[in-house]
């Protein structure tokens, strides 16, 4: 553990305590000059510079196959129909998915910390990205596991292989950060996001950090590159103090079993959406 001083106000001073932390970075674009690309360097060198273990996931360089087909599957028989779920879950069982997806799953076991830089294309994250995740969080690893019952409704939002461990989005977006506020043509940026934040990162139990987005990339020049740059290297600096976003965990009692619909009245009165999902979303009603 480190101790480092960090500046709580002008009158103030006090020690941030910096666990020695264990980080995969990943990055989903295809030149390495972009702003994405640039911002992915840099987060590698800060961490290192602050003393914690990274590993790197260029998806690009590594020339990642994005498809899942049945040469993910060795032990496949050629006669037999690929059920992707259920062949997904019988070769990480056996232990015979193909090198690259258990290269990638290690990682992800290895690391405290998930960060995932990618651009924001037709609003989601590029197909390279969306291909890593469908072909590494295989059935039996990050889905279909825990118990499944009337009570129980497997290990899932919030608990799962990744119970523990922290992960954040690196986006960059072309667009003006107007687009994508609540009142704006795009839609609200956390509502484009959720599927990703809830639905990939929290669904296998991590802790996910607010996203860190950054707008109007192409715009900027190298004195704005250099000023997102460090509000980035700021968080990166206290990435273990960092409140997580409060998702309701799917079996902490906030939902009805098995129907997994809210219970009613938990809700705040102003929540509507994807974020009736997040815990002090509003003050709920009666409360």
């Amino acid at each position: 553990m480190l101790a480092r001083k960090t500046a709580l106000s002008p009158k103030h001073e006090a020690y941030h305590l910096l666990i020695n932390m264990k980080v995969l970075v990943v990055l989903a674009h295809p030149e390495p000059q972009s702003f994405n690309g640039s911002l992915f360097q840099m987060s590698v060198n800060e961490l290192e510079a602050q003393g914690h273990q990274v590993q790197t996931s260029d998806l690009y360089s590594m020339k990642w196959k994005s498809e899942i087909d049945r040469t993910d599957f060795p032990n496949l028989s050629t006669d037999a129909r690929l059920k992707v779920a259920y062949a997904s879950r019988d070769s990480y069982k056996t232990g015979n998915l193909t090198e690259d997806v258990k290269t990638e799953q290690e990682k992800l076991l290895w690391a405290d910390m998930v960060l995932i830089h990618f651009p924001l294309w037709w609003y989601t994250m590029p197909a390279i990205l969306k291909g890593w995740v469908e072909r590494v969080f295989s059935m039996g690893f990050t889905y279909g596991v825990g118990e499944h019952s009337e009570k129980h409704y497997g290990d899932r939002y919030g608990e799962g292989v990744f119970a523990g461990k922290r992960a954040m989005l690196v986006v960059t977006i072309g667009g003006r950060e107007e687009h994508y506020s609540a009142r704006g043509i795009a839609g609200h940026i956390d509502d484009l996001l959720y599927p990703i934040n809830h639905g990939v990162l929290y669904y296998p139990g991590f802790q996910v950090l607010p996203s860190h987005v950054v707008y109007q990339t192409d715009r900027l020049d190298q004195a704005g590159f250099e000023k997102e740059a460090e509000t980035l290297r700021e968080k990166l600096r206290h990435l273990d103090t960092i409140e997580p976003i409060p998702y309701r965990p799917q079996n902490g009692g906030d939902y009805e079993m098995p129907a997994l619909t809210l219970k009613p009245g938990l809700e705040g009165k102003n929540a509507t959406g994807f974020s009736i999902h997040i815990r002090d979303s509003g003050a709920a009603e009666g409360k």
